[in-house]
């Protein structure tokens, strides 16, 4: 999944992967989070704004980085006890953010990995990110209680995000 985003990135042109890249990875990788996300309707329309990225409202976003400001970023030194993360040099702020938080939620659960469902509910956590800005703007609200009422039912089930 990570390195279908990576190669929407070069693709499209853009300086950093970001979290509309991991969104649309994401969607296309992961049975459970388009479950989530909704039916047919839902999905073709979100994956009509994510494809439109590189040629639409989207070309606002090259040549800048993506960073809302909403969620804090700290390197893993200043957290105790965490692990260092994976190699996000080339990731946006908010993406190296929402991979870290997906990581938390799995280990908050007692899991290895996370799931695409736990990257999903990351996504969504920073309501100023591009991948916030494109499930708004696709019509698709109320992630949060869609991913908590089906916490039970994924937990453990999705492919881990790697």
């Amino acid at each position: 999944m990570v390195a279908g985003a990576r190669r929407r990135a070069v693709r499209d042109g853009d300086r950093q992967i970001d979290t509309a890249h991991l969104l649309h990875s994401l969607l296309e990788h992961d049975p459970e989070a388009r479950a989530v996300v909704g039916g047919p309707p839902q999905l073709a329309r979100l994956l009509g704004y994510l494809v439109q990225r590189s040629i639409g409202y989207g070309l606002r976003w090259q040549g800048s980085v993506e960073d809302s400001g909403a969620l804090a970023v700290l390197p893993t030194t200043a957290v105790p006890g965490a692990r260092e993360p994976r190699d996000t040099a080339g990731w946006s702020p908010a993406a190296a953010a929402a991979l870290a938080d997906a990581r938390e939620r799995a280990r908050l659960r007692g899991e290895p990995r996370a799931t695409g469902v736990d990257l999903l509910a990351a996504l969504t956590a920073d309501p100023g990110s591009r991948a916030a800005e494109v499930l708004e703007r696709a019509g698709i609200r109320d992630l949060d209680t869609r991913i908590a009422g089906g916490a039970e039912e994924c937990a453990g089930d999705g492919e881990p995000v790697h």
